[in-house]
């Protein structure tokens, strides 16, 4: 959605007007990161496939996120529906909290009745394409119980997903002086705080998780309750939609927001190529301000960045081709990766991406050895791709482990745990061996 504030609608009519449709178009020119005359407070810019952070400006800054927070609120929702707690054709009345902020249209709304009752999806597809905050509140009381436990919810999610600084007050990125008296969290003037890389992470994990929200935040416009006397139509804030205004070609999401106090703020991803970006401005200063930034990001990611196969499946390392393994059958075991890496790579820099084997301590003993038994295709650790080229490395939205970026280092064989006969006579092994090597060494002392 474009914002909080219906307002901004008017506004961006006006600049509209101003800003010369070519600006929007595609440019193969390839430009260099420091050219970007970014004037946002903070951005970023990533892959959309594996999180690696390809430009970022003062990324870790909190800030108002205001109606980006919806994309949260779109997580739970979502979340709810696959675990079988709500399902989409499910009907749900309105609060008298949800129904007076719904009649407020100096914020994104659509006008809700209190003697009607509307379906999960109606009110979901209003949050998603049209930014509103009554509806918004609606699916919270109705996945939680009450705003109130479904924002110990968002928190809690985002610790999940490893967002750190974040801190949620309500389900709609409002400040909660808007909720007329019914703010749920927090003081009076409180709004959500999260920063740019937080809210990439975010948009990460849900068109990751749940790759079906860009249907519907692809879509441009739509009538609410069509054929009725409530009817009202839908106009996609997100006005980079390839149809729209600022219309860019493979942009199918995500989600705008403004509030006085987050300014103008944008999350937006765009595939093109087989290629998805993910960038978040947050507190540009006008209305064009965000688009226009939004797209020197994407033009910037595209032109520079291309997708390269870094590693192939079955890759073994040049000097640890095998592992050393104690208590098994066999001596060591051969291992490789499970499957190739592909990853977005500046151009010219695929030469300066080195691979790293990082083992994973379950599989130790306390000298650092692989212990047997070990299955085949037994995950074992993963390869890191280390960059080693002269250009900053910003790294990864999430740096967990979690795949992203990085193979999967498997045995290619089975090795069994030897029997106590066999470890018996390995030590034995090993204790004349060494008095054979003491009687080398004394006879060589007696000449």
């Amino acid at each position: 959605m474009f914002g909080n504030k219906i307002k901004e609608f008017t506004f961006s009519a006006v600049m509209v007007s101003m800003l010369s449709a070519s600006m929007f178009g595609y440019s193969e020119k390839a430009s260099a990161a420091p050219d970007l005359k970014n004037k946002s407070e903070t951005a970023i810019l990533v892959d959309g496939d594996t999180g690696k952070i390809l430009y970022e400006k003062k990324a870790e800054q909190v800030l108002p996120p205001a109606s980006m927070s919806k994309m949260m609120t779109e997580y739970l929702v979502n979340e709810a529906i696959k675990k079988g707690k709500i399902q989409w054709d499910q009907k749900t009345g309105i609060s008298e909290y949800a129904h007076k902020i719904s009649q407020n249209r100096d914020l994104s709304n659509v006008p809700l009745r209190s003697d009607y009752k509307y379906s999960v999806k109606e009110l979901y597809e209003a949050m998603a394409i049209y930014s509103a905050n009554g509806a918004s509140i609606t699916l919270a009381e109705l996945v939680a119980g009450s705003e109130a436990k479904f924002v110990g919810m968002m928190n809690a999610k985002a610790k999940e997903m490893g967002i750190t600084d974040a801190r949620f007050v309500n389900s709609t990125g409002l400040n909660n002086n808007d909720l007329q008296g019914y703010d749920s969290v927090g003081g009076k003037t409180d709004e959500n705080k999260m920063s740019a890389k937080s809210v990439g992470i975010l948009a990460f994990k849900l068109i990751s998780d749940y790759p079906e929200v860009l249907k519907t935040a692809s879509i441009p416009s739509k009538w609410f309750r069509p054929n009725t006397d409530d009817k009202i139509m839908m106009k996609n804030w997100n006005w980079m939609l390839p149809s729209l205004v600022y219309g860019y070609k493979g942009v199918d999401g995500l989600k705008t927001g403004t509030t006085d106090n987050a300014g103008y703020s944008f999350a937006a991803t765009a595939k093109k190529d087989g290629t998805r970006l993910i960038s978040v401005l947050m507190k540009s200063n006008s209305y064009e301000g965000r688009f226009g930034e939004t797209k020197q990001l994407l033009d910037y990611g595209f032109s520079n960045y291309t997708k390269e196969t870094l590693l192939p499946k079955g890759y073994q390392l040049k000097k640890q081709k095998t592992l050393p393994v104690i208590q098994g059958k066999e001596k060591e075991v051969a291992i490789a990766t499970k499957e190739p890496v592909s990853m977005l790579v500046k151009r010219g820099e695929k030469e300066n991406y080195k691979p790293v084997l990082v083992i994973d301590k379950k599989h130790l003993d306390k000298d650092g050895k692989l212990k047997a038994p070990l299955k085949k295709g037994e995950t074992i650790g993963h390869i890191q791709l280390k960059y080693t080229g002269k250009d900053q490395d910003h790294g990864y939205l999430l740096n967990d482990g979690s795949g992203k970026g990085q193979a999967n280092v498997v045995t290619t064989k089975a090795v069994e745990k030897a029997n106590w006969f066999v470890l018996a006579m390995r030590g034995t092994g090993h204790f004349f061996g060494g008095v054979w090597d003491s009687a080398v060494e004394t006879v060589k002392g007696w000449f």
